[in-house]
């Protein structure tokens, strides 16, 4: 592991470019590293411990090509991984336990953190609700771990979350079909059965990374007066504090303005992807996990 790096930025998919978008454009300088896990996609019906598994695979990998700095860019991964890998994977990083990782060029010396887009969220959603009655539109996955719970109520305990999971937004997305008449009827299914378990909320939490690209749907079904919270400007506003409160971090990551891309699957098609996301052509790479 070398002395300096990108920050790398993971997901299981694509969804993640969006997180890679808005930190991008708020903090332009930084060089980033994105991985996208695209041949074990998606994350949002599988285990704890698979999604564990995978996302340790991903974040040993950044390391060894020389992140310090590992952004989660996808909620399940967020959801199921991050607090094992912070309380756990890193910790026998330090203490020079770097052969039981099968980590042949890696300085335990060297500090290395990994963040999660759950937590960004959590913190600032007191000051955009004031009837205290809050949603939350993700995968099965993110739901059924109930980080959001669990996170918002460290902050804001007074605050009532109302979960739905919406299986097929993320599917939509990635065929290109976002803007379609079709998503319509699926968009609206799932908004009007969040509203109709709790009609007092007055925000809904956007909780999949692959959800912004379905905004101009979702603004036209959901309630006037209910706003809605999109994870990559908090996500990016969190970071770039973190990096202020922590030099010792921000010193290790480089500042060329330059992003390379990397995916488990075919490189060809995660470009043709990605463009959806990005709004601009990439160049990606094959890389394996396993």
């Amino acid at each position: 592991m070398t002395a300096t790096g990108p920050i790398g930025i993971f997901d299981s998919g694509y969804g993640g470019l969006t997180v890679l978008d808005s930190i991008r454009s708020r903090l332009p300088e930084y060089d980033y590293l994105y991985l996208g896990d695209n041949a074990r996609a998606p994350y949002g019906g599988r285990s704890f411990e698979v999604v564990y598994q995978f996302t340790r695979q991903a974040v040993l990998r950044l390391f060894e090509m020389g992140c310090h700095l590992v952004i989660l860019g996808c909620n399940t991964a967020s959801a199921k991984a991050l607090r094992t890998i912070q309380q756990h994977d890193l910790p026998l990083l330090e203490s020079n336990s770097a052969e039981n990782f099968q980590l042949s060029t890696f300085n335990s010396q060297l500090p290395r953190r990994v963040l999660g887009v759950i937590r960004p969220t959590a913190e600032i959603i007191g000051q955009k609700t004031k009837t205290r009655h809050v949603g939350l539109l993700a995968t099965e996955g993110t739901v059924r771990s109930e980080s959001y719970q669990l996170e918002i109520q460290k902050f804001f305990p007074d605050i009532q979350l109302t979960s739905v999971a919406c299986p097929l937004w993320a599917a939509i997305v990635e065929a290109g079909e976002a803007n379609s008449s079709g998503a319509d009827y699926f968009v609206k299914k799932r908004i009007d059965q969040l509203m109709g378990q709790d009609p007092k909320i007055d925000a809904v939490i956007l909780g999949c990374t692959h959800y912004p690209l379905l905004l101009p749907k979702i603004k036209s079904h959901i309630p006037d007066g209910v706003e809605i919270i999109s994870q990559g400007h908090y996500v990016a506003e969190s970071l770039e504090n973190y990096l202020q409160r922590h030099p010792e971090i921000e010193k290790h990551c480089t500042k060329n303005g330059q992003t390379r891309y990397f995916t488990t699957e075919n490189p060809e098609k995660f470009q043709e992807s990605a463009r959806i996301f990005l709004q601009q052509k990439i160049f990606a790479q094959h890389i394996d996990l396993q």
